[in-house]
């Protein structure tokens, strides 16, 4: 039988080499993008339209859409939200469209386009995609967006969870260099999540920034059954 390839993209630079038409992508911006883009389908968002520069985000000010624009951790002027889940944790965001543009996950989903089907994972629907990947006879790329274009901590550990549940549930499983050094990587954290990122680069940006309540919420798993997933440019939540 064929075996089924399981890659991990470190960097969204290297998309070219991973995102075709024969292949699943799944973007991972654990601090905070796509952890935001998760909660907001999972209280009832209508869909998520990812923009990569806050120029075309402002567009959107006017119209009825949330919208949302963060930069270095950081909501950008001129904007009432930005890429904390909590923001979009709530009734209110339920039948709306919202826009997002963030550092590096809005770049990330840009850059994975050109594949077979993007979703989108955070360690809050982490068994729900990883179960639902299983499933699919398909070459898997797990794609970090890192922090602007270079290796993360974060990203990396839901990468390799997700490749150490499809390593051992998939069968015919063919994991690549990369998603084998992502699982033991997440292996060596995953009882501490938390203290394994301690000294990581941006738990540091976001300790500056009083945000920790969103950092151990988007590294606690299993909050939600939704797997959103990218559709003629728009994310909405996937219905089999």
């Amino acid at each position: 039988m064929d075996k089924h390839n399981i890659n991990v993209c470190f960097s969204p630079k290297l998309a070219a080499d991973y995102a075709d038409e024969e292949s699943i992508v799944v973007v991972i911006d654990v601090l905070r993008a796509t952890s935001a883009i998760c909660t907001a389908i999972h209280y009832g968002a209508k869909q998520v339209i990812p923009v990569v520069n806050v120029e075309k985000a402002r567009e959107y000010l006017d119209e009825d859409c949330i919208v949302g624009a963060e930069r270095n951790g950081e909501i950008v002027e001129g904007f009432e939200y930005g890429n904390s889940p909590y923001s979009y944790a709530g009734d209110h965001v339920k039948d709306k469209t919202i826009v997002l543009s963030t550092t590096n996950g809005t770049f990330a989903i840009g850059a994975a386009q050109k594949s077979h089907q993007v979703v989108i994972a955070s360690f809050l629907n982490l068994d729900a995609v990883s179960e639902w990947l299983a499933g699919k006879k398909r070459r898997i790329t797990l794609m970090c967006a890192g922090w602007k274009n270079k290796f993360n901590l974060e990203d990396s550990l839901l990468a390799g969870a997700i490749a150490d549940q499809l390593i051992t549930n998939m069968e015919n499983a063919d994991p690549s260099d990369s998603a084998i050094a992502a699982q033991r990587l997440y292996n060596m954290a995953k009882n501490d999540l938390m203290g394994f990122l301690e000294d990581s680069s941006h738990r540091r940006r976001l300790k500056k920034l009083f945000i920790e309540k969103d950092v151990e919420y988007c590294l606690t798993p299993n909050q939600t059954n939704v797997i959103p997933i990218l559709e003629a440019g728009n994310i909405v939540k996937l219905v089999e």
